[in-house]
C-alpha cells in the first residue's frame, strides 16, 4: 500500500459534493461581467422607435443599432478560441470586457445615428469574445465537476436576458434619458473587471511556448458566413425568405460556412473552430439542441411580447411586465436542474424539461382576444421553469469528455448553434404569422393567427425531446477526476 503524504484529507475527499470555493468566485465574476453583455442585448431591442425620435432617422436606419450589434458578435465569436490560447483567458476576458465598456461609454454619447450605430459594432467585438469565454472558463476550473450546479449560476444571465431585458429596456425609457440604456452597462463592467483581475487565474501562456497561428482562411470564411446567414435572417420579417435581400446574404453565408466545413478537417487542431469535436456524440447533440432551443426561446419570445401588444393593447412595459412569471420558473428551477443534472446526467433532466415546454406552449396555441391571463401567466410560469431545466441539462452536456484543449472549440460550436437557432425560430415564426394574421383586423382574427404561429412553436420544441435520448445519462469522470479518485484509494 502506498502512503500518503499529505497532512489531511482534500476538501473534495471529505466532501465530493462540495464545490472548491474558487470556483464559485471565478462564477460571480463572470456572471456579473456578462450580465452587461446580456441585458444590453435586449435591452435595446425596445428602444428602436425612441431612438428613431431622438436621433431623427427612419426606422429602417435605427434597425442597424441591433442588427450591426449581432453581426458584430457573430464575426468576431469564432475568433474566440484563438485568443485566449494567445493572451490567456484572464487577460481576454478583461480586454473583452474594456472594449464593451468603451462602445457603451462611446454609444451613450453618441450625436448621430452613424456613430450610435459605429459605436455599437465595438461593443459586438468585445460581446462576441465574451460569450463563447464565459463557459470556456467556467468548465475549464471546474475539470467537469458539478457542471449542472455551477453552470446554473453562471448561465443564470444568459437565461434571463431575453426575459426580463425588455421589462428593463421598458422601465429605463419610461423613467429616464435613452442614452441611460448604455451607461447602465458601466458598472458592471467596471466591477466585472476588478473581480476579474482579482478572482480569475492567471493563465496566460508560458513566453517560450509554442503560440497558436491564426487559421487566416477559416476566419474569412467562418466569420463572414455566419454574419451573412444571421442578417439575412434578419430580413426575412420584411421581406420573406423569397425576397432577394435575404436569399442574396442567407445563399452565399451558407456557402461560405459550407467552405469552412469542407476546410477545417484539413487543419486538424489547428482550424479555427475544431469541427472534428463534432465525433463525440454529447458534443453532436448538445449542439443540435441548442439549435431547437435557441427557436424554442427566441422564437416564442417575438410571438409573446406581440400577442400582448396587438391583440390585449398593452405597451411595451405592459408586456414586458406580464412575461416575469416566466423569468420567475426559470429562476425558481435552475437550482434543482443543476442539481438533478449533476446525479442523473444531462439526459433525463433535457427530456422533462423540453417536455415540459411543449406541454407550457400549447395552451397559447388556443389563445383568443379574452383568454384569461392569469391561465397565461400560470402557464408562463411552468414555460420558464422547463426552460430553466432544459438550458442547464445543455449547458455542460457537451462537454463531457473533452480535455481542456477542446473546451474553448466546443463553446464556440454551442453558443453558435444557438445563436442561429434564435435567428432561425425569429424568422420563421415572424413569417408564419405574417401569412397566417394576413388581412386580420380584429383581436379575435389576430388572435387565431398567433394560435397558428404558437402551434408551429410547439411542434419544433416537440423534435427536441426524442432527440435529448442522445445525450449522456450521467457525467462521466475527467482524465483529473480518475487519477485524484485513484490517489485517494491508495492514500
Amino acid at each position: 500500500m502506498n502512503v500518503s503524504h499529505d497532512t489531511g484529507p482534500t476538501p473534495a475527499a471529505t466532501d465530493p459534493d462540495r464545490i472548491d470555493p474558487a470556483v464559485w468566485r471565478m462564477a460571480f465574476t463572470i456572471v456579473v461581467g456578462t450580465l452587461a453583455v446580456v441585458f444590453d442585448t435586449t435591452i435595446v431591442s425596445v428602444a428602436l422607435d425612441d431612438l428613431a425620435g431622438q436621433l431623427d432617422a427612419p426606422l429602417s436606419t435605427i434597425q442597424w443599432v441591433s442588427t450591426g450589434y449581432l453581426l458584430a458578435v457573430f464575426v468576431t465569436m469564432p475568433l474566440a478560441g484563438w485568443a485566449q490560447s494567445r493572451m490567456g483567458g484572464k487577460r481576454l476576458w478583461i480586454a473583452a470586457l474594456g472594449v464593451f465598456l468603451l462602445g457603451s461609454i462611446l454609444s451613450a454619447s453618441a450625436g448621430s445615428v452613424t456613430a450610435l450605430i459605429a459605436f455599437r459594432l465595438l461593443q459586438g467585438v468585445g460581446g462576441g469574445i465574451m460569450m463563447p469565454l464565459m463557459a470556456t472558463l467556467i468548465m475549464q476550473a471546474g475539470k467537469g465537476r458539478h457542471i449542472g450546479r455551477v453552470m446554473a449560476a453562471v448561465t443564470l444571465p444568459t437565461a434571463l436576458g431575453p426575459i426580463l431585458g425588455p421589462v428593463l429596456g421598458g422601465l429605463i425609457l419610461h423613467l429616464a434619458d435613452w442614452r441611460w440604456l448604455f451607461l447602465v452597462n458601466i458598472p458592471f463592467c467596471v466591477v466585472g473587471a476588478w473581480l476579474a483581475w482579482r478572482n480569475l487565474p492567471d493563465d496566460r501562456p508560458a513566453p517560450d511556448g509554442a503560440r497558436a497561428k491564426l487559421d487566416v482562411v477559416g476566419l474569412l470564411l467562418l466569420s463572414p458566413g455566419v454574419a451573412a446567414i444571421i442578417y439575412g435572417l434578419s430580413r426575412v420579417e420584411g421581406a420573406g425568405f423569397a425576397g432577394a435581400e435575404v436569399l442574396v446574404p442567407l445563399l452565399g453565408g451558407l456557402a461560405l460556412v459550407g467552405g469552412f466545413v469542407a476546410w477545417a478537417p484539413t487543419r486538424g487542431s489547428g482550424a479555427l473552430v475544431d469541427l472534428r469535436l463534432l465525433r463525440h456524440r454529447a458534443l453532436a447533440a448538445a449542439a443540435g439542441l441548442g439549435f431547437l432551443a435557441g427557436i424554442t426561446l427566441y422564437g416564442a419570445m417575438l410571438l409573446l411580447p406581440l400577442y400582448f401588444q396587438q391583440v390585449r393593447g398593452e405597451d411595451a412595459l405592459g408586456a414586458g411586465l406580464l412575461l416575469i412569471p416566466q423569468g420567475f420558473g426559470l429562476l425558481l428551477a435552475r437550482t434543482l436542474a443543476g442539481k438533478y443534472t449533476d446525479r442523473f446526467g444531462p439526459r433525463p433532466v433535457a427530456c422533462v424539461g423540453f417536455a415540459v415546454v411543449t406541454a407550457a406552449t400549447a395552451p397559447f396555441a388556443f389563445v383568443t382576444a379574452d383568454t384569461a391571463l392569469v391561465l397565461l401567466m400560470a402557464a408562463l410560469f411552468v414555460r420558464g421553469a422547463g426552460m430553466g431545466a432544459a438550458t442547464i441539462a445543455l449547458a455542460g452536456a457537451g462537454y463531457v469528455g473533452l480535455e481542456h484543449r477542446e473546451i474553448p472549440h466546443a463553446s464556440i460550436i454551442t453558443r453558435v448553434a444557438q445563436q442561429i437557432g434564435g435567428s432561425v425560430g425569429t424568422a420563421a415564426l415572424a413569417v408564419v404569422l405574417q401569412h397566417t394574421g394576413a388581412g386580420a383586423h380584429t383581436p379575435d382574427a389576430l388572435a387565431d393567427g398567433f394560435g397558428d404561429a404558437f402551434w408551429w412553436s410547439v411542434a419544433i420544441t416537440a423534435l427536441a425531446v426524442p432527440l435529448c435520448l442522445l445525450l449522456p445519462t450521467r457525467p462521466e469522470p475527467t482524465p483529473t477526476d480518475k487519477t485524484e479518485a485513484q490517489a485517494t484509494v491508495r492514500a
